[in-house]
């Protein structure tokens, strides 16, 4: 890597990019993050975990504290706690969405992110470490008409049997233009924003309302949820483990997640 002009934003995708394997973040990338804060340079997780997923990470996000979360679909003051704002899907698209992907893709199971927490149907099984008896549970219907998932900014899905690009694929084609689906996770797992609600969206909407321009920020990804914000941004960096779509979307690459990717970028731009 050779230096290039200090950015004025530093935006960032969390896991499989900036966090360690594990989902920690290393002393070498902490120290990253702090050198680019003490140089004036804005620090921008832009993840498709949701807010609530956020908590943990907030010494480690930058001076001002803030995350766009749900690929977009919710902006996030982490240090407060403080949902800022929201881009939520219309009730009747969502309906519309779910009985598409029902139609073209009957096994998947739904599940719901909403200013006030989350929902799912029966048949979404929840990831390690989440309770299964902390939110409301039902069918996908019956959640959306009961009015207790309002405000939702997030849909997604899950298959039991298809690989993840083939239930992106074919979902995509069968949503069409009613939402944005994307996906970060190694399962088949999709995620669904309002149409035009991506990473890239909200960052430039972000950065629009600060001074910055799209030539000023450095992006880092790894999976296709990233592919838009590293697209607009001014230079863009795919890590080695990085989705293979990726790797060969973005011109620059920097070691994996393993190894302190985005971390050397930084310290080299400083």
């Amino acid at each position: 890597m050779t230096a290039s002009p200090r950015p004025r934003l530093i935006a960032t995708d969390l896991d499989g990019t900036l966090l360690c394997p594990g989902g920690t973040v290393s002393t070498r990338t902490a120290a990253a993050l702090a050198a680019a804060e003490a140089a004036g340079v804005q620090v921008v997780f832009v993840t498709g975990r949701p807010p609530r997923w956020m908590r943990h990470l907030g010494p480690h996000i930058g001076g001002h504290g803030v995350a766009i979360c749900s690929n977009g679909g919710a902006v996030v003051d982490v240090r407060r706690g403080e949902l800022l704002e929201t881009s939520p899907l219309d009730l009747a698209d969502t309906l519309a969405v779910v009985d598409r992907l029902r139609a073209e893709l009957p096994d998947t199971a739904f599940a719901f992110e909403f200013p006030e927490g989350f929902a799912r149907e029966p048949g979404y099984t929840v990831f390690m470490g989440e309770s299964d008896n902390d939110h409301p549970v039902g069918p996908a219907a019956e959640l959306l008409a009961s009015g207790r998932v309002n405000g939702l900014f997030k849909l997604l899905g899950k298959h039991p049997d298809l690989s993840p690009d083939e239930f992106l694929d074919r979902a995509r084609a069968a949503v069409g233009p009613l939402a944005e689906v994307t996906r970060s996770s190694p399962i088949p797992l999709i995620e669904i924003s309002a149409p035009g609600v991506t990473k890239a969206s909200s960052l430039a909407r972000w950065c629009a309302q600060h001074g910055i321009d799209a030539t000023e920020v450095v992006a880092f990804g790894d999976m296709p949820n990233d592919l838009d914000m590293l697209a607009w941004a001014g230079q863009s960096y795919a890590v080695a483990n990085a989705h293979p779509l990726v790797l060969a979307s973005v011109t620059r690459h920097t070691v994996s997640n393993a190894h302190d990717g985005v971390a050397a970028v930084i310290e080299t731009l400083l």
